[in-house]
């Protein structure tokens, strides 16, 4: 078998060809939306290209795609003060642990029936509010001092 001119460029074009496939895989996963997004909100950012001419540029700017705020989970504190709404009403029978547990809901989805509301179990705001906690009692508790006149000072 002889080697010709085209038997030492087979090994370039097989190069090549891997070198692209690794390329366009790269160039995939980067680009691609199924990866998840910071939790910062959307800005929109300037890339600035450059020009021949001098002291000549255009921006071009590039939105993000908005990312999806999602509700927190309530912390063992806020789960202890809904606990303790539902033992004062005679709902929860054991002390508050800040721990969401069966009981807890069962406890939640009988008020809930009694209330008239979807008795699910699960912490609603319509729940939260029958039950006098709202979205949250620090800003209730601040408002009510605030708007409690002052203690008339004693005169001696």
């Amino acid at each position: 078998m002889t080697i010709g001119p085209q038997d030492d460029i087979l090994p370039h074009i097989n190069l090549m060809r891997q070198t692209s496939v690794v390329v366009f895989v790269l160039t995939v996963f980067f680009a691609s939306p199924a990866l998840p997004q910071s939790k910062t909100p959307a800005k929109k950012t300037t890339a600035k290209k450059s020009s021949a001419k001098k002291g000549r540029s255009s921006a071009k700017t590039v939105s993000r795609a908005p990312v999806v705020a999602r509700q927190a989970s309530p912390t063992p504190e806020r789960y202890k003060q809904i606990q303790q709404a539902l033992a004062d009403k005679g709902y929860l029978k054991s002390e508050p642990s800040g721990v969401w547990d069966a009981e807890s809901s069962a406890a939640l989805a009988q008020f809930q029936n009694d209330r008239k509301l979807t008795a699910t179990g699960k912490l609603t705001s319509a729940s939260l509010i029958a039950l006098g906690l709202g979205p949250s009692t620090a800003k209730t508790a601040t408002s009510a001092e605030a708007a409690a006149p002052a203690a008339p000072a004693s005169a001696n």
